[in-house]
């Protein structure tokens, strides 16, 4: 199926006989090509008589170097057609002991999982779904912090593509214009009083349009903001270098290395907020995060800290 979306990405009509004979099938075969392409990934294909075929939108495929060699780590990274899950696929290779550091890379997801058990939407060929999955060998506290620093390599990369205000919610969503525009999800593999994996699952709306399902938030893309297309490679490379230098810069300093800078590009810093756990709402001011990543709130004069992974929060004059 790969080799037909090489042949349709330009955006261009393209008549059965030329396919056929491109992907050595008949003109019959062809056609069934295209309906299982349109029902099993979603993708919208124009079929005019005596044109052919043509995307309804113009799609780049994903295509990036089979290796990623940075200042810290180096890994290998799979580009696959379709997943149920990034970070799923990780656990199973794990679980099958494919050795750590590696990254997925895929143009869908059937099932993909944001924090607390959301679904993240995952239209084909159209927003960068990655994983990155990671050894961590000195216990638990080398992961405190993690999930913000990673928020950091995020938002940088949205920045150097050209995405304007920009900046994290904490604990791990990226924001843009007020809507969100990329997510991460950590999960971990093993005992974390030992040698454990951890798996980075990063979502990030590059070409998306319409999302074709309800979304129970604002949430916007780089398309959206700026009216243009772009190449999801360009921003996987730039995702992987900056998660390479935040990385090595947490494992050297710890999270209170970063902690300033996290708050810096916070946008809720100093602004009245509801933390909800479950059914219980506490309201307070964000006053930043401690050297751990966890939220400090002003709550009735006092600042008290929170953590946890069932934790959520929104503005108070949020409607």
């Amino acid at each position: 199926m790969s080799a037909l979306m090489n042949i349709l990405q330009d955006g261009r009509f393209h008549s059965g006989e030329e396919i056929g004979a491109l992907l050595a099938i008949s003109r019959s075969a062809v056609w069934k090509k295209i309906k299982r392409l349109k029902a099993e990934r979603g993708v919208n294909i124009h079929c005019v008589k005596g044109r052919g075929y043509k995307l309804a939108d113009r799609i780049i495929a994903l295509d990036p170097p089979g290796y990623f060699s940075g200042e810290h780590l180096s890994w290998r990274v799979d580009v696959l057609q379709t997943l149920d899950s990034t970070n799923a696929e990780a656990f199973r290779r794990l679980a099958a002991s494919v050795p750590a550091p590696f990254a997925i890379v895929t143009e869908q997801q059937t099932a993909g999982r944001g924090r607390r058990g959301r679904i993240w939407i995952s239209p084909f060929g159209e927003n960068l779904y990655f994983t990155l999955a990671l050894r961590v060998d000195q216990g638990i506290r080398q992961l405190e912090g993690l999930s913000l620093v990673v928020g950091l390599a995020v938002v940088n990369s949205l920045k150097s593509v050209g995405v304007a205000d920009v900046g994290l919610k904490w604990p791990n969503d990226v924001l843009a214009s007020g809507q969100k525009i990329a997510g991460i999800l950590l999960e971990l593999a093993g005992d974390v009083a030992d040698a454990c994996h951890v798996i980075i699952g990063i979502g990030i709306n590059a070409n998306m349009l319409n999302a074709g399902q309800e979304i129970d938030q604002k949430w916007t893309s780089i398309r959206q903001l700026s009216g243009a297309m772009i190449d999801r490679n360009v921003l996987l490379s730039e995702l992987q270098r900056q998660i390479d230098g935040y990385l090595g810069r947490h494992s050297a300093g710890g999270f209170s290395a970063l902690q300033a800078e996290w708050e810096v590009n916070h946008l809720w810093q100093l602004r009245p907020v509801i933390l909800s756990s479950g059914e219980k709402k506490i309201t307070g001011t964000v006053v930043g995060v401690d050297s751990s990543g966890a939220l400090r709130l002003l709550v009735d004069g006092i600042e008290r800290k929170f953590s946890g992974g069932e934790l959520s929060l929104r503005l108070q004059d949020d409607s």
